[in-house]
């Protein structure tokens, strides 16, 4: 890991090996440069150092002119103590071999030492520390130890062991330092200092989860996970966290088939190794007892079970016709490769537009996206720019519940002082706690905000502030000064959420004009899984894989008209691909009556859902996870998510699925893998050919943007 070229470096000693670190470099990292690693318990490279719990103890001296070593009396903490020139540092000596000892002996004397019965044993820094650095035996026996009430609940997802805290603040300084929600403090003191909630409340943290994985001990564990496993009774592979459209990397543990917990993976660009707790805990579907296993068929009033010859056999008659008549409608948990070739099937063989993937109020057509930044994509800005960008607009999002990992990214970059924040939204949200500037606009009133910024930025335009005070409520004064921070380099995040208020449309045009007069970027981010993907891909009655638009006379239907048109009965069959259209449409009442009127219905996915009810064959498709794919998240990289689950029942991948019926309508060669089904993409949009050729590769953290 060698020092950056532009970083200024000194000069140090590691055990005799003289090496140089970036200056102001912590020793506790300094130190790994020469393969060394020093024992710590409070210390997390994501967090400010505090130096509590001293395991990280070194000998520490300095060069003399003379060329000799003066040392420091006492040992330093490697966590706090910074690299400065002709700094000598010793990790390894009999002096240290002692202080270690003695922090390990003084932690044990009131630790429960419940180790057979932890869920942390067999994957417990404690439990590690001690066997390399600590004492064999103990001087404290006759002694009773402290006790504390065993499994208290913090929340629903967090049990606490009072009996088993080091105190080393972990999880405290994570709730004040990463989420910002400083829902854990320490309370008493001395050998009663325990974390808490304030009043003793629920542990509300929308990322309460990380603090299990930070914890060094078994103090915190999850709740959802006790006493179900061990780690060596655990199969671990890479993930990708398909419940919003961040595309956190993972850890998936499964045990005999089934999914036991998620775990944060690394990942510098995308969540580095925190998860929401949306994501950590959210994933209980895959071992659902609702989960679709078996192709179905309707025989008269109900479904049974089918085989897949015959229930392809029924959507090849159902869907012969073809052309306007036949629809699809996908959601956004369906991969890259799935995505595709259903695309294939409907545009090629069922000779159908008929495709949509949006369930917004308002669905733009190829003209009005071609108005916001050219009809480039509406993603400019990469997850990590956030937290070095001079300013920040949050619009209209909520961005803790629906892009949580980006909301860590924006409130690191103000957390060190390198980002200002405006929020501009009808109601509170986590983001207020550290913005300059809230722009607290009553509802329906979004587009006067955004019209009023953009005439401030560029000196033209109606809305002056006065008038978005009238209209809006917002001060005349606050937007003047939020108009102020956003200068030069301004990112501006808003979610495809916005497309459901009114004049939606113009709101996005505004603020990608705002940006641009600000050399700045615009994101309207995706809130699916693969959303994102799904627009690359052409999942759009008016647009093919590449961007590459239909002509007006051979555009097909958006999600709505294809609703209505079943309504209508003008469509005679529909395909619903990872979706459950009454929990994804607001107008239950369309909803229903395209179901009940369509007379052909195949339902496509993983959980049986209320749609599934109306089908006239359901197709089991496999989860995330049991089948190998790409997911493209919200700032256009793609990422392999190999296979790591067994498949449930006769379920097959969606691209599969596709491929067989293909072969079905017209004989030919069919896509064996997923690999060939990306190949065929990038055939067609060359800007997923990075990805195929660097992907899927379960070690490849980093995954592939779009070229």
């Amino acid at each position: 890991m060698a020092a950056n070229a532009q970083t200024e470096t000194v000069t140090i000693t590691i055990n005799d090996i003289e090496v140089q670190v970036p200056k102001g470099e912590l020793i506790v990292e300094a130190v790994k440069r020469i393969g060394l690693e020093i024992p710590i318990f409070c210390y997390h490279p994501r967090m400010k150092p505090v130096g509590m719990c001293r395991m990280c103890l070194v000998e520490v001296g300095t060069k003399q002119q003379d060329g000799t070593v003066r040392m420091m009396p006492k040992p330093q903490a490697a966590c706090t103590l910074p690299a400065t020139p002709g700094l000598v540092i010793y990790t390894d000596t009999a002096k240290i071999h002692k202080d270690r000892k003695g922090v390990l002996e003084f932690l044990l004397i009131n630790h429960p030492l419940d180790c057979p019965i932890c869920d942390r044993g067999g994957e417990c820094p404690l439990q590690n520390n001690t066997l390399f650095y600590g004492p064999s035996t103990t001087r404290f026996i006759l002694d009773d130890k402290r006790h504390a009430p065993k499994a208290y609940p913090l929340s629903k997802y967090v049990t606490l062991d009072l009996e088993r805290c080091i105190q080393c603040g972990r999880c405290v300084r994570f709730t004040q330092e990463i989420s910002g929600d400083s829902e854990l403090a320490f309370r008493h003191r001395g050998a009663e200092m325990q974390p808490a909630t304030f009043k003793l409340g629920d542990f509300k943290s929308k990322f309460s989860g990380n603090v299990i994985e930070i914890c060094p001990v078994g103090a915190l564990t999850s709740t959802h996970y006790r006493f179900r496993a061990r780690p060596w009774d655990l199969e671990t592979k890479p993930g990708i966290c398909t419940i919003c459209s961040n595309g956190c990397n993972v850890w998936v543990d499964h045990r005999k088939g089934k999914m036991v917990r998620i775990n944060g993976r690394t990942n510098e660009g995308v969540n580095e190794e925190w998860t929401c707790d949306k994501g950590k805990f959210g994933h209980d579907y895959l071992n659902s007892s609702k989960r679709l296993a078996a192709p179905l068929s309707r025989q008269g009033d109900s479904v049974t079970n089918s085989s897949w010859p015959e229930v392809y056999a029924k959507i090849a008659e159902a869907f012969k016709p073809g052309g306007n008549e036949v629809a699809a409608i996908a959601g956004g948990t369906a991969s890259n490769e799935d995505l595709y070739l259903l695309q294939k099937l409907f545009r090629k063989h069922f000779k159908s537009n008929n495709l949509d993937h949006r369930f917004t109020s308002f669905l733009p057509s190829y003209e009005d996206r071609q108005k916001v930044l050219g009809g480039a994509p509406t993603v400019q800005s990469k997850i990590a720019d956030f937290e070095t960008a001079p300013s920040v607009l949050l619009f209209g999002t909520s961005l803790a519940d629906e892009l949580p990992i980006l909301f860590l990214r924006v409130r690191k970059g103000w957390f060190y002082e390198r980002t200002k924040v405006v929020v501009a939204y009808h109601e509170a949200t986590e983001a207020d706690d550290f913005a300059s500037v809230v722009l607290r606009y009553k509802p329906g009133t979004a587009s006067a905000v955004a019209a009023g910024l953009l005439a401030l930025a560029t000196g033209t335009g109606e809305m002056t502030p006065e008038k978005v005070e009238e209209v809006s409520g917002v001060p005349a004064s606050a937007l003047r000064e939020a108009a102020a921070i956003l200068g030069e380099g301004t990112l501006i995040a808003s979610t495809r959420r916005l497309l459901n208020l009114d004049n939606g449309q113009a709101i996005a045009e505004n603020l990608s004009s705002l940006a641009a007069s600000r050399e700045g970027a615009f994101n309207l981010y995706a809130l699916t899984a693969n959303g994102q993907g799904a627009e690359e891909i052409g999942i759009l009655p008016d647009m093919l894989p590449g961007r590459k638009p239909i002509p007006a006379r051979e555009r097909g239907l958006g999600t709505y008209g294809i609703l209505k048109a079943c309504a209508e009965g003008k469509i005679k069959a529909l395909w619903l691909a990872n979706i459950d259209p009454f929990a994804a449409i607001g107008d239950r009442a369309l909803v229903e009556k395209a179901l009940e009127t369509v007379p052909f219905l195949v339902v496509q996915g993983t959980v049986d859902n209320e749609a599934a009810a109306y089908a006239s064959v359901v197709l089991p498709a496999c989860a995330p996870g049991e089948a190998e794919g790409t997911f493209t998240n919200i700032e256009r990289r793609v990422q392999a998510f190999p296979q790591s689950l067994v498949v449930d029942g006769d379920a097959k991948p969606g691209w599969k699925i596709c491929s067989e019926l293909i072969l079905r309508i017209e004989p030919g060669t069919p896509v064996f893998n997923s690999r060939e089904a990306l190949a065929e993409l990038a055939a067609e949009a060359p800007a997923f050919a990075p990805a195929l050729d660097s992907l899927p590769g379960p070690q490849d953290d980093e995954g592939v943007f779009l070229g």
